[in-house]
This record gives C-alpha cells, sequence and structure tokens, in this order.
C-alpha cells in the first residue's frame, strides 16, 4: 500500500499540471457549478435507463454532406458558417484520458485520439486544425453544455444511446470500445463477478457508472467526477477497482505499473461526436470529415499513433449508419 501512496503522490503534480499548464492553442476549463466534484453513489440495484421510444438504431446518423464544402462555400446562414464566423470550432474534451484526450506534461497540449478527430473537423470548417477551443468538460457535462450551446461538439469517448439521442444528436459511429474493469496488480479478480461487496468505481453520467449500477448490484458502485478522480482513489486504495472502457482502462494502466485490465469486453461502446440536437447541418458535415478521414488513412494514423500499443492492431473502422431521417 505504501508504495501505491508513493505513486499516487508522485502523479499529483503531473494532475495539477494538467490543470494549470498553457497550450499553444486556446483551451477553457469550464466552472461546474451545477455538477458536484464527488459523488458517492448508492449500493444496491439501480433500475437504469428506461429504453427511449421510436429508436430503433441508435447507431443511425444523418447522411453526410457531399461533397464536403470547403471553409469558403460553407451555406450561407449554416452552423458552419457561423462557426466560420466566429473564428473557431468550440469542443468539450477530456484533459485527463490518457491515450484518448489527456494534456502532455511537457507540452502542455492537450492530446489524443479523440483530439485528432476535433482537429479534423476544425480543419474542414475553418483551413486550419488549430482553429480549435478545447473546453476541458466532465463526463457529466457533456449533454447539458451542448444543449446550451457552450460547445459545438463533443469528442470525450461518448457512447451512442437511444436515451441520449432524445437530448442531443450523434455522428456516426467513429470507434467501438467495451467495459472492462481495471484491478490492482496480482489480484485474483478476472472480471467484475470476482469483485463482490468491493468498491468500483466510475465517472458521474457515464454508461459505465450506469451499467455497474444496473448489472452488478453485489459492488459497491462509487461515482466521481473525472476517470482521474477514480485513478487517485484507486492508488489511495479508498477504492478496489475501476470499471470504464477499454480505451481509458489502457491508459490509466500505462499510468500505473500497479494496475492491470482483466477480463473481456462485457459491454458495446460506440463512440460518436456530440451535437447539439438542433444543428443536423453539423451533423451532416461531421459525418463527411469521418467518412473522408477512414478513406485517406487520417483515421488508422491517428488510431496507430494513441491506441495501437495498448490494444493491438487497429480494427476495421466502424460502418457508417446513416438511417436517420
Amino acid at each position: 500500500m505504501r508504495a501505491r501512496v508513493a505513486l499516487a503522490a508522485a502523479l499529483l503534480p503531473a494532475l495539477l499540471l494538467a490543470g494549470c499548464a498553457s497550450a499553444p492553442y486556446e483551451e477553457t476549463a469550464l466552472p461546474s457549478p451545477s455538477v458536484p466534484a464527488e459523488v458517492e453513489t448508492p449500493t444496491g440495484p439501480s433500475p437504469g435507463p428506461s429504453p427511449a421510444a421510436g429508436c430503433e438504431d441508435p447507431l443511425a446518423s444523418y447522411a453526410p454532406l457531399d461533397p464536403l464544402p470547403s471553409p469558403d462555400s460553407l451555406p450561407a446562414g449554416s452552423t458552419m458558417a457561423q462557426i466560420r464566423d466566429r473564428g473557431r470550432l468550440v469542443v468539450g474534451v477530456s484533459a485527463d484520458s490518457l491515450l484518448l484526450g489527456a494534456r502532455d506534461p511537457v507540452s502542455g497540449r492537450i492530446e489524443g485520439f479523440d483530439i485528432d478527430l476535433a482537429r479534423m473537423v476544425a480543419e474542414a470548417l475553418l483551413g486550419d486544425p488549430d482553429a480549435v477551443e478545447l473546453r476541458v468538460i466532465t463526463a457529466a457535462e457533456r449533454i447539458p453544455l451542448l444543449q446550451d450551446g457552450s460547445v459545438d461538439l463533443v469528442a470525450r469517448n461518448m457512447t451512442i444511446t437511444c436515451e441520449r439521442w432524445e437530448e442531443i444528436a450523434f455522428s456516426a459511429e467513429y470507434y467501438r470500445s467495451g467495459q472492462k474493469v481495471l484491478v490492482p496488480l496480482g489480484s485474483d479478480a478476472a472480471s467484475l463477478d470476482d469483485l463482490a461487496g468491493a468498491r468500483v468505481c466510475a465517472p458521474t453520467g457515464s454508461t459505465s457508472l450506469a451499467t455497474l449500477q444496473r448489472d452488478h448490484p453485489d459492488v459497491e458502485a462509487v461515482g466521481a467526477a473525472t476517470h482521474t478522480d477514480c485513478l487517485v482513489r484507486f492508488q489511495q486504495g479508498t477504492v478496489d477497482a475501476i470499471t470504464g472502457d477499454d480505451t481509458v482502462l489502457a491508459g490509466m494502466a500505462a499510468q500505473d505499473p500497479y494496475a492491470v485490465v482483466v477480463g473481456e469486453a462485457f459491454t458495446d461502446e460506440p463512440y460518436g461526436l456530440g451535437v447539439n440536437a438542433d444543428d443536423v447541418d453539423l451533423v451532416r458535415f461531421v459525418n463527411a470529415v469521418l467518412a473522408d478521414a477512414v478513406a485517406d488513412g487520417r483515421w488508422r494514423a491517428s488510431y496507430d499513433r494513441w491506441l495501437a500499443d495498448s490494444l493491438g492492431a487497429a480494427p476495421t473502422p466502424p460502418v457508417p449508419d446513416y438511417g436517420r431521417g
């Protein structure tokens, strides 16, 4: 335990740096007065979200614009033209999900697979991948900040669900993840089924926490504001395990030599870029950008840079579903 606490102490300066380092392009951390920094979730079964009426296929998004307009030929009055006139794309991101969206402690730059996608959209809209304002948000803030217009997009390992389609819109699926569990190195646990009575952490507002509450009432579900909060608790010994997408847990294991990801994925977590429900034109624009990134190899190059070492060779990119009317 002493070694684990020492490691936690060693990591804390980097975590603090993540909140204050400068970067070569604009970033904004939003205050969260309505979202508690730490939420303890009661144990016991939870009914979970009810199926959304009329949502037969949550992966169905809107057909991409064809052809994709250049920054100089965006339709007048469109959401894209408004963003161009503003001069920057505002994207809600994570700064503590290593490999997906995390601040490099040396350069101060937020980087990762999700960040690459945000920059691709900015380049298509404004002709410059750096014309992006990255706003660091929690999982619980993703939908409210899209709904009130504080951000144009959310690129934060966000699972597409029918329930979320009732509140926001999504791009086509850009990556398929799955929920696993992270435990101490040397643990006998091979899955959540082996953790009865254990304290298991996941971010508040995530599908990981909802699944934990709904399907695993024999564990003590512990909600926290971010994955980093879960990791610090894990290192301090106040929780016994962390559950989340394999992409996120791979980044945690890379930071903590006393942690290991175990078991097979027990959910499907299709990721999409979140958009305000009224901005269908922007969804169609984003879908065209994603399709181009797959076709010209940028999607695979980004995967190879960020995820291949932890998750293996790049899978076949998800086949987009454009069946939403």
